[in-house]
């Protein structure tokens, strides 16, 4: 963990061991990671933001970017794909298809409130997503993104 970093008393990282925080970094009440993750400089992640994927997924947050309240990133999924059964506790034999992959924000990317990102997305540097939106693809550099499923 770096210089400058406020954590609120009300946060859950479930993997500590797997996370890295950099300088300057705020991060807000209701917080849950269950995800390894690398939190940049001088970012800040709101109240109740959601990062789930479990300990083989990974989230990374670049310098300056933010995450605005109610958000939920998503690094690992059960596929709901009618393959299988979905959950945490199904055993291997019987569980659906599973999607790791990580999110990433690039430099001085936003995230507006109560947007969901899907598993595999890239924030471009600069892009901005506004709130209630549903990101399933990557976004271009300096963009802003709106709506369900998100869109220049």
């Amino acid at each position: 963990m770096g210089e400058d970093v406020f954590i609120s008393a009300n946060v859950e990282i479930r993997r500590p061991q797997l996370v890295i925080i950099g300088n300057h970094v705020a991060i807000d009440t209701g917080f849950y990671l269950t995800t390894a993750a690398d939190i940049g400089d001088y970012t800040h992640i709101a109240p109740y933001v959601t990062i789930i994927g479990g300990q083989n997924a990974r989230f990374t947050m670049e310098n300056f970017t933010t995450i605005a309240a109610g958000c939920r990133i998503i690094c690992g999924s059960d596929e709901h794909a009618g393959e299988g059964l979905v959950g945490p506790t199904i055993p291997d034999p019987y569980k659906d298809k599973i999607t790791l992959s990580p999110v990433t924000l690039k430099r001085f990317s936003s995230i507006g409130t109560n947007v969901v990102i899907m598993p595999g997305v890239v924030l471009g540097e600069g892009s901005v997503v506004g709130s209630c939106s549903l990101v399933t693809k990557n976004t271009e550099p300096w963009t802003v993104y709106f709506g369900t499923p998100a869109k220049p």
